[in-house]
């Protein structure tokens, strides 16, 4: 059994969750999934966790 990502902060933005950056249609399919959809689905919020953590860094030159 895999969990949810989910963390009760349950906000759309950008078509994406801002908790557990999901998209509406995966959050919907999540309960009927099989374990290899769900891990495709956590795989895909890890990068765009990691995607949205690169972008918040500066690159600014001083």
């Amino acid at each position: 059994m895999i969990p949810s990502p989910c963390i009760n902060v349950c906000k759309m933005a950008d078509d994406l969750c801002a908790g557990c950056q999901r998209t509406i249609d995966e959050i919907a399919r999540w309960g009927n999934a099989p374990d290899s959809e769900k891990q495709r689905i956590l795989a895909a919020v890890t990068q765009r966790r990691l995607k949205a953590e690169s972008e918040l860094i500066c690159n600014c030159s001083d």
